[in-house]
């Protein structure tokens, strides 16, 4: 274990990069197999070395959660900011996303039931094809977790400073309640794929091999269950 403070008890930059370079090499590796192939894994490790640093400054050891536990999270954290700093979704495809999410509620509402897919292309006027196709070009939510899920759905915003306020933690956690309500109602396909992508952290190809369909079409049910759950989740 190398020494995390000075003589003077503060803490030592150094001794931390050093000790934790490889959780971050490690994060950003674990990123990458769900990113797009122009996502550069030494953009991920800078980021992530950045957030670490900001563990230095912002640490409260009276706060009661250990420095590993916080660090874990920031070096996490500052990745995500990385990679949606880059917004490299044009507005085009943003705008379609949201216009399928805003068509499953309506479904969702006058059915009674998630909608299939046959019946969420004909409302969109395209054929399966074309609607699978939308499925890719609007599948942003890979590196989301749970709980970033909810976070990303539009008036949901918080920020660090905010986390803390007693208000904000009731709301995450009534938020977080309508996520899992959420997930569960997901056709079992969906919420299998959701189940071995976040939880047991499986790539596409492994989930592919499990349902025996390709990388593609794994990628199409995620961006589906994603928008189901962003649908549900707003009208909440």
């Amino acid at each position: 274990m190398k020494i995390m403070y000075t003589a003077e008890g503060k803490f030592n930059k150094h001794s931390i990069i050093e000790q934790y370079y490889p959780l971050v090499r490690r994060q950003a590796f674990s990123l990458k197999v769900k990113l797009p192939a122009g996502v550069d894994v030494d953009d991920l490790i800078q980021a992530g070395v950045e957030g670490l640093l900001s563990c230095v400054d912002r640490f409260d050891p009276d706060s009661g959660v250990a420095f590993s536990t916080y660090a874990h999270q920031r070096i996490r954290g500052a990745m995500i900011d990385e990679l949606r700093s880059r917004d490299w979704l044009p507005r085009s495809v943003r705008r379609n996303g949201r216009e399928l999410e805003q068509t499953i509620r309506k479904l969702e509402q006058r059915l009674g039931r998630p909608p299939e897919e046959r019946e969420i292309s004909a409302e969109l006027n395209m054929d399966l094809n074309e609607y699978h196709q939308l499925l890719l070009d609007t599948n942003n939510g890979l590196v989301l977790s749970y709980d970033e899920v909810v976070f990303e759905t539009p008036g949901n915003e918080t920020n660090d400073d905010e986390d803390t306020e007693p208000e904000t933690q009731i709301g995450n956690a009534q938020l977080k309640q309508l996520l899992v309500e959420a997930i569960d109602m997901l056709p079992e396909r969906e919420k299998l794929v959701m189940t071995l992508y976040y939880q047991e952290e499986l790539n596409l190809k492994e989930i592919g091999a499990v349902l025996d369909v390709t990388e593609s079409r794994v990628s199409q049910l995620h961006s589906q269950a994603i928008k189901r759950i962003r649908a549900r989740v707003a009208t909440d």
